[in-house]
């Protein structure tokens, strides 16, 4: 399941990032999405710490194979703050499609690790 969600996320964001750079959109900014990316980036980093700490206590693997899609979110939620405020101050459009095609191939082996059963890490 957590396999298929992370191949799902690096194909919608290869699509989105892939149409946002060919058509050269610069994405909208407001102080209130930067708060809430802000906000987002701090709650994930925490959701992950905790899956993680409950997974040591029960050895399964899946609270932390599921802690990786919390990771994914933090940094979704740090390229868009980052490209929010690149595009407020100095017109940088383009960084944010470069930001998420970073994360894409990264994404993406989770989503094929997980659909071919391996598991994400050891202990």
């Amino acid at each position: 399941m957590v396999g298929g969600c992370s191949a799902a996320l690096a194909l919608y964001i290869l699509c989105e990032y892939g149409s946002a750079l060919i058509d050269s959109e610069a994405p909208e900014h407001s102080v209130p999405g930067m708060i809430i990316a802000a906000a987002c980036m701090i709650v994930m980093s925490l959701l992950v710490r905790a899956k993680r700490r409950v997974d040591a206590g029960i050895r399964g693997g899946a609270m932390n194979a599921d802690s990786k899609q919390a990771d994914f979110c933090t940094y979704l939620s740090a390229i868009v703050l980052g490209r929010l405020l690149l595009n407020a101050i100095v017109g940088w459009w383009w960084a944010d499609p470069q930001a998420g095609f970073v994360m894409v191939p990264i994404i993406a082996r989770e989503g094929l690790d997980g659909l071919k059963g391996k598991p994400c890490c050891d202990g």
